[in-house]
Parts: C-alpha cells; structure tokens; sequence
C-alpha cells in the first residue's frame, strides 16, 4: 500500500494517514536507519561530513516519519491510533537507545573531534561536544549486561510515560456533568452555555451537558456563582487517573507513577548518578541540585510574605474561611472589584482573528518576517490552519499550523511541537515546520472564537516557543530550534513574548470588540494592565509547589521507600503552600509535565527561564520594547542559536552580563531590599 508517512511531499498529508500506516512506516524507516548505520560504524577514517552528517540526515528522517503520528496521538485521538503509536513506542526507543549506545559511532565521534576539532565551525563542534555527551548519558560505556538493562529500562519507562498520559486522557474526557436547571450555569458565559446545549443534544439528552476540557474548567472555577457545581468540578479535575474522586480507581496511574520514578532512579544508577536530579542536570544550565533548591527557597522567601497577605486578604473579603475551589471565584470577584475588570467581560474585545492579526504584527515588525495564511492546506482538522514565514526579501523562512480549539479527544492544554526540523546539509536542506497547539472555546452563535486575556497569554507563549523553532538558523536537525537547548532555558523565548501581551501599544492591536472593532478602552487597558501583579505571590508560591515537589520526588527516592509522593507533596505544601487543599487532592495523578512530558526533575525550568525572560525583556524596556537593534541582539543570541550556544553564553551575548533574578521579582510587584541578584 502507499504509505502516506513515506512520501517525500514537503508536509505531512495529514488526510491520508490512517493508524494502519503507523507501524508499518516506522518498521521500515528503522530498517533502512539501522542499515545505513551499520555501514557509518564501518567507516574507518571518519570525518564530519562521512560520519555525522549522515547521522543528522538520518535523525531528520526519523523524527520526520515519527512527528506525525505522534501529533495525531496528541490532538486527534481514536482507538486504532493509540494501538499503533503504543505499538511503536518500544521499537522507537529500542532504535534510539541501540544508536545511543553504539560503541562504533561514539568512537567515530570522538576520532572527529580529536583529528578535525580545530578546523570544524563553532557549531559543528558543539555538534560533537553535545553527541559525544549524549553518548555518554546512554549508557555508551557501560558494560554488556548493565548497558542492556539500560536499554530494558528506557523501553519501559517509554511505555509508562505513554500509559499515564493515556490515563488522564481517559479520566478526562470520561467524566461530564449534566445539568437540568438553568440556575446552576448562573455566572457562566454565554459561549460554554451554548457548547454545553449542543453536547447534550448531541448525546440525545435536554439540558446542558459540560465536559472536563480544561475552557470549562477554568471557566467554572471562576465564575460559576454554584459553590455545588465548582465542587464537582475542582473534584473530578484535581482527583483524574486516581485512586479518589468520581471516577476512583477506573484510570489510577498510583503504581504507573512509582514504577516511572523507579525506572528513572534505576537508569540514573547504573550511570553513577546519585539520583534522577543529578543525571537530568548533565544536560542543564543549573550544575547541581544544590543551586536548584537553593533558586527555589530564594523565590519562596521573596514570595512568601506577599502570599500570605494575599491569600488573608481574599478571606476578609470572602467574608469566611475558603475551600480549595472557592479561591479561583472570589479572587475573580476580589480582581473585578477592586481593578473594575474580569476575564469574561474581557473575552467580547479579544476575538482570535484580532489576536493573531495583531501578535503576528509584533513577531513581524521585532524579527523582520512576513506571516500569511496558506489555504487549501492538507490538515488533521476543520479547526487546523497552516502559516507561511517569509523574511523581509520575500525568502521562504518556515511555516507553522494552529490548532486553536477545544475538542473531544484532543489532549488539553496548549503546546508548541517540531513538525519538521529545519537541516541544510549536502543531502538535501529543509525549512522548519512547528506545531502550535491550544484549547481555548470554539466559535459558535455567529461568533469569532473569544479569547480571556489569559488565553492571550497562552497564544503568546507558544507561538514564542514556535518563533523559536521556526527562526533558528542552525543547519544541522540536533541543534536547530529548541533542539539541543538546554531545558532549564527552552521556556525563555515563550515567557519572553509574553510580555507583549502585557504592552498597552500591543494591546491595542490585539483587541478589537467583535461587534464593533472598537480596541479596549483605555481606562480599562491600564485596569487590565494593573492586574498584572494581581496575586503575584500566591501564583508564585503554587508554581514552587509544582517545583519542589518535582525536585524532590526525583533526589529523594529510594527503592526502599519507594517515591513517597503523598508524604513529599503533604511535606512540601507545609513549607510552601499557602492555600490548603482537601485531603483527597490527587494533582500529581495527572501532572503531565514531570509523569509523562519532559519537565522530569525540570519543572523549576519555568521559574528557572521566567527570570531569563524577565531580565531579557527589561533589556527591551531601557531602549524601547521595538528598538530594532535589541531585537536583533536577541535574534542573533537567542532565538537563531538554538542548541548552539551554552545558554548562559547566549544571554551574556545578548544582556551583557549574567540573568538578575530581582528583574522577575520586580516585574511581579514582590521585590524585596534584601533580594540579591
């Protein structure tokens, strides 16, 4: 049959793929891999252009084949596609771990660097320092029988990873509830109103029926007037895939998150490691997990006052002590009382169509790029649309497709993911190709997709990320991009362009009513604009929770005492936590970022990148947040360098000195006289 995943078409035919195509494309991909391999690792004199070259080709390739499937996993989930990606997720990991810890190549590489290190380019060599490391973190010289339980070990880590995404997926969109008086939907906009009347007439019901999918979610946690009905939901969201909640028992990823952490100490043991913490930094901008906790405490002490005052001052004004899922409702009354704005009221002036008209705008007038939609595109999707970049001469720069919707089997939250690697190598030379994924409320009643401005902020973040992706200027795959960056610094062009959405020029291009057109006004701009620093300490100290209980679970663990998740999660919140949750809270159960994304022991990243963003930004506000030369500075540093660079190197090229860990605290309204740099 032809295989659509085979095909040499310039994007992916995304119409045509069907789960039937997945494991036969790969199987035959891997051979054909695995072939050319053996003949590189026989390679007697090597070189650069013999042996690594082939190699970034035959990454390309791979990551090519795999990008699609994995995508549609992702965003368009069915039965018969989880069958086939699950089925190739042990071959994929077998391939990478067998070339990982190839003996034949790793000594190929390290012959390049010895004979040809001193008349290699800067990144070539990068190249070589980074693979030569790779090779080592793969177990590359380990003896047979531990380097073959390595490669046992990765497999099922691979398959468990995968089974606890599966598993809140599941939780997720196995639990809806259905409404029959109207009163209960009181405070809730009129967009979800309408969904939730379509679903149930769709499920042949009357009423209202509303769904898990995290629009919903937000929506009820904030503005339902219903305490009954944001109970059920804080309920049935913070106990998915666990032992407790609605639907206990049914997805509980409970022995899922203990056989990962096993796996994951194991791994990090048979390379010397003390622990997970400690091999996840080789590959950091952070060197021990000593920095780490003492970055963590630092932002805890700086925080940890504002919070406390924040959080008292909610209760006056709740008039009574709060459980976990009346905090998101009176902290949105508490926001709208005393700045006169709300999400909700705000959503009529952020129609999608005016966001990316304007976002897009700013990403074309920092960076010098043109952005126009393609049409008649090959997509996954009726919501999906795909985007041309151009450079000012007209030049084809990279493209990008956008999944802006909430849906049924569809993967919540929002994501930026490498379509096609950008690679100019004497095989052949390709443009970057990106993912942009989010999950903001469909159009609906003769109306635009309306966004809060948290969704713009979302929408800036990952198209930051996909900036990133798409301006690299990097030819070889493994380092172009997000490629190669170290992951304590991925996160620093999305918060970066956060700011922008922030900015009251931008504000005026990304808002327009979408009755009228008429931008926000300005009274209220400079009202939204003050709410910035709105509960800043509290939404700092949650984002450390998340942080330090990822970093511990990862040093901590112990095979005689196993990864003690509730005990360090009930340890951590005594010491950073300042709203209290129920007993029964399970969020780890579905914490994708460190269970089954690649934030293991890395979750700090974010607080982590967000100063780098902040200190990045502030270099912006003391020559004007458009001057054409910052944003080349930062063009050329940061987002052009991909894997590169050193991260630290690339932000002193840029700020000219190391990041200033006040200029987050400051941009937050938090900063202390005693905070050192």
């Amino acid at each position: 049959m032809d295989n659509p995943l085979l095909g040499d078409e310039p994007l992916p035919q995304f119409p045509s793929i069907r789960a039937e195509h997945v494991e036969p494309a790969l199987r035959e991909v891997l051979d054909q891999n695995r072939a050319r391999l053996a003949l590189l690792a026989q390679v007697s004199a090597p070189t650069f252009a013999s042996v690594v070259e082939p190699l970034e080709e035959l990454h390309h390739r791979t990551a090519r084949t795999w990008s699609p499937v994995s995508h549609l996993n992702a965003v368009l989930n069915s039965e018969p596609l989880r069958a086939g990606y699950n089925a190739c997720l042990p071959l994929l990991a077998a391939y990478q771990t067998d070339l990982a810890q190839s003996e034949p190549l790793f000594n190929a590489y390290r012959t390049v660097a010895e004979h040809q290190g001193g008349s290699l380019a800067p990144v070539q060599r990068r190249l070589l320092e980074q693979r030569v490391r790779d090779f080592r973190l793969a177990g590359v010289g380990l003896p047979p029988s531990r380097k073959a339980r390595f490669k046992e070990a990765m497999l099922a880590l691979t398959q468990l990873q995968a089974k606890f995404e599966e598993n809140v997926l599941d939780a997720t969109h196995g639990w809806s509830y259905p409404v029959a008086a109207p009163e209960t939907l009181a405070g809730l906009n009129e967009m979800l109103i309408e969904q939730a009347a379509r679903r149930a007439a769709d499920a042949g019901g009357s009423g209202w029926l509303l769904r898990l999918d995290q629009p919903t979610y937000t929506a009820v946690m904030t503005d339902a007037h219903s305490a009954a009905l944001r109970r059920a939901f804080y309920e049935a969201w913070t106990t998915r895939a666990s032992d407790q909640g609605p639907q206990a028992g049914r997805w509980d990823n409970s022995a899922v998150m203990e056989q990962i952490l096993a796996l994951r100490h194991e791994l990090a043991g048979l390379l010397d490691f003390a622990n997970y913490a400690d091999y996840a930094l080789a590959t950091r901008m952070a060197h021990s997990a000593e920095e780490v906790l003492e970055f963590l405490h630092a932002l805890a002490a700086a925080a940890r006052d504002a919070a406390r005052h924040e959080y008292a001052e909610l209760e006056r004004f709740a008039g009574r002590p709060l459980a976990a899922w009346d905090v998101g409702f009176y902290a949105e009354r508490l926001q709208r009382e005393r700045f006169s704005v709300s999400q909700e009221e705000l959503r009529p002036y952020f129609p999608l169509p005016r966001v990316l008209s304007g976002l897009f705008a700013v990403a074309e007038r920092l960076f010098g790029i043109r952005i126009r939609e393609r049409a008649g595109a090959a997509v996954w999707h009726p919501d999906a649309r795909l985007f041309d970049i151009r450079a000012a001469g007209g030049e084809a720069v990279g493209s990008f497709y956008l999944d802006a919707y909430a849906r049924p089997n569809k993967r919540s939250g929002a994501w930026m993911d490498e379509c096609i690697g950008r690679k100019h190598l004497s095989s052949g030379a390709a443009l970057p190709v990106a993912y942009l994924v989010c999950n903001f409320l469909p159009p609906g009643g003769g109306r635009p997709a309306l966004l809060t401005h948290d969704d713009v902020l979302t929408l800036f973040h990952e198209f930051g990320h996909g900036l990133h992706h798409l301006l690299t200027r990097v030819d070889y795959p493994s380092l172009a991009g997000i490629n190669g960056v170290a992951w304590d610094a991925v996160e620093l062009p999305s918060q970066f362009l956060e700011n922008y959405a922030w900015h009251p020029e931008v504000l005026q291009q990304i808002s327009g009513h979408f009755a009228s057109g008429a931008p926000l006004p300005p009274a209220q701009q400079e009202r939204l604009i003050a709410t910035r620093s709105f509960h800043a300490g509290l939404q700092m100290m949650r984002q450390l929770e998340f942080a330090l209980f990822d970093f511990r679970i990862h040093t901590e663990y112990t095979p005689e005492r196993g990864g003690r998740i509730p005990e360090i999660l009930a340890e951590v919140r005594r010491e950073v936590a300042v709203v209290p949750v129920p007993d029964w809270n399970r969020f780890a159960h579905s914490f994708g970022h460190i269970f089954a994304g690649g934030y293991a022991a890395g979750y700090y990243s974010y607080k982590w990148a967000e100063v780098l963003a902040a200190d990045a930004f502030a270099a912006f506000e003391e020559t004007g947040v458009f001057d054409p030369g910052t944003a080349q500075r930062f063009l050329d540093a940061i987002l052009s360098r991909g894997g590169s660079r050193d991260a630290l190197e690339a932000f002193v090229e840029f700020r000219g000195r190391g990041p200033d860990l006040r200029a987050l605290l400051r941009q937050h309204g938090i900063l202390r006289t005693d905070v050192a740099a």
